[in-house]
């Protein structure tokens, strides 16, 4: 099999049903993670209860819509739904009361939009994952897992500033919970094939409305892909395995955006309109500076904390290997590629 038919069909499917009985609460949970995630757990999984956390009254309504349709009444049973902002130390407070384990997705993600708008994106990102881990402290939750980006390493813009920001909050988390046992990590993956605010969509949309051309921002931009049900398993297999402290980052493949568009719509005529406020040429997800720290695993990387002051193995203890001290991991310089086929298996398999 080839590396590019490897990284789309790769399953990142967690060993055990982690979850089985337990009260699970997911933040930002009305998102398009937030969603497949929901699906996914009432699907394979048997929790006690399963808490979504977000602060759109509509979407919380629609989503219940949906999942009452496709879900017998038992399922639907473990859902909740619970209105609150991660900016709310309070009514976070509340609503994790009982809870096993958080994920946690809430963020505020457009680039342009943190660009313009940064202490909009500070308070929800960097106040609201300060409020996860108090919250998750004061209710002796035993797990967190916090969704993060490859923006977040050696970031340029706001978004990925914030969202390092978090990520650091996480890991040094686990050093205050003391015989409370609360354990924290970090997963760091790349563009999610169609979810919102992805090139994908937009790219079949005008395809679909017969546009004449599709924007490049630069023919040279490369980003890694990776499908929604990959980053849920991703996710599920991080929460089963982490100790505490960890990020997470999956082996996934890499595509050029001309090459993305090539493959949604071919024969349209590429128009470059210039790379946006705050955007990079290659996305980054273990730099070299984090080589020391960083093992590699049969199916994804592991950075390991740089200080632990609470109980805990290495992943080395559990076959890691620790990588070079020169490697990086940046979408320009990855051994695996998409190609069209590669693409579209990925949005096929949502």
């Amino acid at each position: 099999m080839s590396t590019t038919a490897q990284s789309s069909a790769r399953s990142f499917a967690p060993k055990a049903s982690e979850l089985n009985g337990k009260v699970v609460l997911i933040t930002g949970g009305t998102g398009s993670f937030g969603r497949r995630f929901v699906r996914r757990v009432l699907a394979e999984q048997s929790p006690k209860k399963l808490i979504v956390f977000s602060r759109d009254e509509l979407k919380q309504y629609e989503m219940q819509a949906e999942l009452a349709e496709a879900f017998p009444p038992e399922a639907m049973a473990k859902m909740r739904f619970f209105l609150g902002d991660v900016r709310d130390r309070t009514r976070l407070t509340l609503a994790f009361r009982g809870v096993d384990f958080v994920i946690h997705a809430a963020a505020l993600k457009q680039v342009p939009a943190a660009e313009y708008n940064p202490s909009e994106c500070i308070h929800t990102n960097v106040l609201g994952a300060e409020n996860v881990v108090w919250a998750s402290l004061n209710n002796r939750v035993k797990k967190v897992v916090a969704l993060s980006t490859d923006k977040a390493c050696n970031p340029i813009n706001l978004y990925g500033a914030t969202k390092l920001a978090s990520d650091k909050t996480f890991v040094a988390a686990n050093n205050l919970s003391g015989d409370l046992g609360t354990r924290f990590c970090v997963v760091r993956y790349g563009n999610v094939a169609g979810s919102r605010g992805s090139v994908a969509p937009l790219f079949l949309r005008l395809a679909a409305q017969g546009a004449k051309d599709l924007p490049i921002t630069d023919p040279r931009m490369t980003r890694f892909w990776i499908s929604l049900d990959q980053g849920v398993d991703f996710v599920l297999s991080s929460l089963e395995m982490m100790r505490g402290g960890e990020v997470f980052v999956p082996k996934i493949a890499s595509m050029s955006m001309p090459d993305v568009a090539s493959a949604l719509a071919p024969g349209l005529p590429h128009r470059v309109v210039g790379i946006r406020p705050g955007e990079k040429l290659h996305e980054i997800m273990i730099s070299a500076d984090d080589a020391r720290m960083t093992v590699e695993l049969p199916d994804r990387y592991v950075i390991e904390p740089g200080f632990v002051e609470y109980p805990r193995k290495a992943l080395t203890s559990a076959g890691g290997k620790p990588v070079a001290d020169d490697f990086s991991y940046s979408s320009d310089s990855n051994s695996e590629w998409l190609d069209a086929e590669g693409l579209l298996a990925l949005l096929k398999a949502g």
